[in-house]
């Protein structure tokens, strides 16, 4: 049930941005943010892990900051696999999940207050 809260609480955060956010289209609403939440979440489950590793080394150079550009390319990654969901560019993409992962943090903390 966590889960499914975290989805839904990811696509609300999701649709916020799109709505606020130059160079980050949402076309189909809601379902749309839904269908992106689940494949963020798969891709963040699969495919980072994988990306960490391969960047390993100039990840430990740069202090963990190209895990900020991992992130963008994550997103960039699932704006290619959903039709309604286009992001610009990389500067968009970086903009997008460091605000993405700020609104997440709010809306999971007042999740766990109850």
């Amino acid at each position: 049930m966590n889960l499914i809260i975290r989805l839904l609480l990811t696509a609300l955060a999701v649709v916020i941005l799109a709505k606020f956010l130059p160079g980050v289209q949402l076309s189909d609403g809601f379902t749309s943010a839904i269908i992106l939440a689940i494949i963020l979440a798969l891709l963040d489950s699969f495919v980072k892990p994988i990306l960490v590793i391969l960047t390993l080394p100039i990840t430990i150079l740069t202090l963990g900051l190209f895990l900020l550009v991992i992130n963008a390319v994550i997103i960039l990654l699932a704006a290619q696999f959903i039709s309604g969901f286009a992001v610009s560019g990389f500067w968009t993409a970086l903009l997008f999940s460091l605000l993405l992962s700020f609104l997440q943090s709010v809306l999971y903390s007042l999740l766990n207050k109850d």
